[in-house]
């Protein structure tokens, strides 16, 4: 095996390509950071920016003194969701809370029985209706609707509809859990895009579609991990952005729309040929409720039915009845209503507590989670604090490419009278953590 690059970049495609290959396998232990710098005659921190990238996008695992090793490329990253067993606060599921997830067995018992076949519409008449009505005032004038099996499902569809393996994907940096898991699988290049407190930045939308990204994901709000939402004058400069690139497909994950606070501000503008609107139910109705409505243009629309066609994969009616019947009754817009407070609720308080210890955190967030931005070497903070019984994701799993530091919190069943000593576990964890140097989001 040998590795070339005066480069980080060059010596991260070399490995990569080496893998691909066949010639670097997993279980392979990668030369030292000094053995390789001097091999190539570079300084160190060059061949260390290009190892932390194998590691941040899945093709290597830091091992601490065993070294960097070459993973399976079979093998999954980590999963959004709860720690099964686990003696910890647990607050890094990304889940909803369970009390206010509607009883769905009553939406389902209220309505008359009725069989389907194979041939029949695979969506409800009804369910549509509510759909299409919900989606148009974000939409271009004409546009299809389909369901998938959740949101993740749904982008997953459409990326294989038009994507070849190898091709790029511009994604948000950090990204969602369940993306940076797709991209890998599918064999798509993910290339970040950063964020500020108003949402992907238009400047590394440009590069990213300048280096080739055949398509674009991304959250108008509630984003996760950092709770980000879109504001109306980035949707308009994205928008324009996009509008220069026609050929890329433009998936909008809209993943909390049913619970959001934040306005929606569409990046699609009327003039689009390839996009997709994808709102899930499952923050509302549970994660088990595996349903995502589609909204895409017609040519989409029917690449989504040729994997979604009887006989295959369409989402079941039961599950669609389950749905509507919930959608119309009157005590699950209530409980929505009072989910949408109390996550609010939740958030403000550690917030405040945090704002009372000096901690700074990605404000006027929505969703499920908090981000802390940090500094310091966010793995050694996030391992304090399970010493002290808190479990909470660090930024290093949510990174593409270039590493994000941070700290995720999930706030949907945070206990008010915990949050004043999260905050000073916190306070004390960072004070216990070293510099690192690469700048927080």
């Amino acid at each position: 095996m040998k590795i070339h690059g005066k480069t980080a970049a060059e010596i991260f495609e070399c490995v990569r390509t080496l893998v691909q290959s066949g010639q670097c396998p997993p279980g392979q232990v990668l030369p030292s950071v000094r053995d390789l710098s001097e091999s190539l005659g570079i300084n160190r921190n060059t061949v260390a920016v290009a190892y932390r990238r194998l590691v941040t996008t899945g093709i290597a695992t830091a091992q601490g003194r065993l070294g960097t090793i070459i993973r399976s490329q079979s093998a999954l990253g980590e999963q959004e969701g709860a720690q099964a067993g686990t003696p910890l606060i647990d607050l890094a599921s990304g889940n909803p809370n369970p009390a206010w997830l509607p009883d769905l067995r009553t939406a389902l018992t209220e309505r008359p029985w009725q069989p389907r076949l194979y041939g029949e519409p695979i969506v409800n008449t009804g369910l549509e209706a509510f759909i299409r009505q919900w989606c148009a005032p974000d939409c271009p004038v004409s546009f299809e609707i389909d369901l998938t099996h959740g949101a993740v499902d749904a982008i997953e569809r459409l990326l294989n509809a038009y994507l070849m393996p190898g091709d790029k994907v511009a994604v948000e940096s950090p990204c969602f859990l369940s993306s940076i898991n797709l991209l890998r699988t599918a064999g798509l290049q993910a290339v970040g895009v950063p964020l500020d407190s108003e949402g992907m930045r238009a400047d590394g939308l440009e590069a990213a579609l300048a280096k080739g990204a055949q398509a674009v994901i991304l959250t108008p709000r509630a984003h996760n991990p950092t709770g980000c939402s879109l504001s109306e004058k980035r949707a308009r400069v994205l928008s324009r952005v996009l509008d220069k690139h026609p050929h890329v497909l433009v998936v909008v994950d809209d993943h909390f729309a049913l619970l959001s606070n934040a306005p929606y501000y569409s990046v699609i503008s009327r003039n689009a040929s390839r996009w997709a609107l994808v709102r899930s139910f499952s923050k509302a109705f549970g994660p088990d409720v595996r349903v995502a409505a589609v909204a895409s243009d017609a040519a989409t629309s029917r690449q989504l039915r040729i994997r979604l066609a009887s006989g295959t994969s369409w989402v079941s009616h039961l599950l669609q009845d389950m749905i509507e019947g919930a959608l119309s009754r009157v005590d699950t817009a209530k409980l929505m209503g009072k989910a949408k407070i109390d996550y609010v609720r939740r958030r403000e308080t550690l917030q405040a507590a945090l704002q009372a210890q000096g901690i700074p955190f990605a404000a006027h967030g929505d969703g499920l989670n908090l981000w802390l931005p940090l500094q310091e070497n966010d793995v050694t903070a996030a391992l304090a604090l399970a010493r002290q019984g808190w479990l909470v994701r660090h930024g290093e799993i949510f990174s593409v490419q270039e590493p994000v530091r941070g700290l995720r919190i999930t706030t949907s069943s945070i206990e008010p009278e915990s949050c004043r000593q999260l905050a000073l576990h916190i306070r004390s964890s960072l004070k216990e953590t070293p510099a690192d140097s690469t700048l927080p989001l």
